[in-house]
């Protein structure tokens, strides 16, 4: 194939400065992980399983195990199990997983268990969205947290010792089709919409397969003609992954956390001319408790109390006004707010000021 001997020229004409490979900033449709989760048992726990009282279903799926071996536990016999928990178990199935690999699993607990730490999965089948088993686990967990209890009721407790991970705690038992290899075309979806980006890499990939070698459909998907078999495929996709492309930047955002304070500004943000006044009041009330004694310290006719006389005082800064200039930096909004030193509170309200007045060229956006 021509293409081939175009891949070094491609690295070479490539450009350098804020460029990125293909496969970091999209990925091809049909290649995907697939969830997987189970139901199961941990056993050997140091007496911190479920409570059997409170967790009915632990004891229901116990005797359900046991009755698999031919052990039939006695009408109205209850079990008073302290090292067995129920738990939930999720793992991801990778793209092209073959029976008999192994993937990792997480193990949560469902019921009131204090601690899976020590504790052993039993067999359990991980089932993927259709109800069909993908997968079998089994094995011997690692548990990062631990707990520390009194008798007074005191405690420690380090991490979540309710979760814990098997490495390769699960075997692949069924593969999950993928229509890779009977692809005509291979379609790449950029992770971010951009019509811009997509552009780019259209332009990347037919400057060097030749023109009308790839179309975008939209903002995010590029579909690219592939050869037939699937060795060429393989081959060819990783080549497409290497290619480098430069993102359209992103559009200009301010993204506001209205519940931790953080405040991100892209690169694009704007300022039209404007002026903005910023000044606080301050008012603090503090409490001076007086102790009053009527008629003398040994009257007895009089109560000794304590009175409590507050003192209110009203602080209020000296209002900054400062000028933005028309079309002003990132960097030269961030220092006109430094100056002022305005907190992340402030900040939010002269931005949304400033957006209401028409003066900001950007979306402001709330999370």
């Amino acid at each position: 194939m021509y293409w081939r001997q175009l891949v070094l020229l491609t690295l070479l004409i490539s450009p350098a400065t804020q460029a990125e490979r293909l496969k970091d900033i999209a990925s091809v449709a049909g290649v995907r992980d697939n969830h997987l989760i189970g139901y199961g048992l941990v056993v050997g726990l140091d007496g911190t399983g479920d409570q059997t009282t409170q967790t009915p279903f632990t004891i229901q799926t116990f005797n359900n195990m046991l009755q698999q071996y031919g052990i039939v536990m006695p009408p109205g016999t209850r079990s008073q199990l302290k090292n067995v928990a129920a738990v939930a178990i999720h793992a991801d199935l990778p793209p092209f997983a073959k029976t008999g690999q192994k993937i990792d699993i997480t193990v949560s607990s469902l019921g009131n268990s204090k601690s899976l730490r020590g504790g052993s999965l039993l067999m359990a089948p991980l089932k993927g969205a259709d109800g069909n088993v993908y997968a079998v686990a089994q094995g011997n967990m690692v548990v990062g947290g631990f707990g520390v209890s009194g008798r007074d009721g005191s405690k420690v407790t380090v991490n979540v010792p309710s979760v814990g991970r098997i490495p390769s705690g699960a075997t692949v038992e069924r593969e999950v089709p993928n229509p890779f290899a009977n692809m005509d075309k291979v379609v790449f979806n950029l992770n971010r919409s951009d019509f811009t980006t997509a552009k780019h890499v259209v332009d990347a990939i037919n400057n060097v397969l030749g023109p009308d070698s790839a179309h975008a459909l939209d903002a995010v998907s590029i579909q690219v003609l592939t050869p037939p078999t699937t060795s060429q495929k393989v081959e060819f996709v990783s080549f497409l992954e290497n290619i480098s492309v430069t993102p359209g930047k992103a559009p200009a955002r301010i993204i506001i956390n209205s519940r931790t304070g953080t405040i991100v500004i892209t690169d694009e943000v704007r300022v039209k001319r404007a002026a903005v006044a910023h000044g606080n009041l301050v008012v603090s009330v503090t409490a001076d408790p007086i102790v009053s004694q009527p008629g003398g310290a040994f009257n007895r006719a009089g109560t000794t109390a304590v009175v409590g006389r507050d003192r209110i005082d009203v602080e209020q800064e000296d209002a900054r006004m400062f000028l933005f200039s028309p079309g002003i930096s990132l960097r030269e909004l961030v220092n006109a707010v430094n100056r002022v030193g305005a907190a992340p509170g402030d900040l939010v309200a002269m931005l949304e000021a400033l957006k209401r007045s028409g003066s900001l060229s950007a979306e402001l956006i709330v999370i």
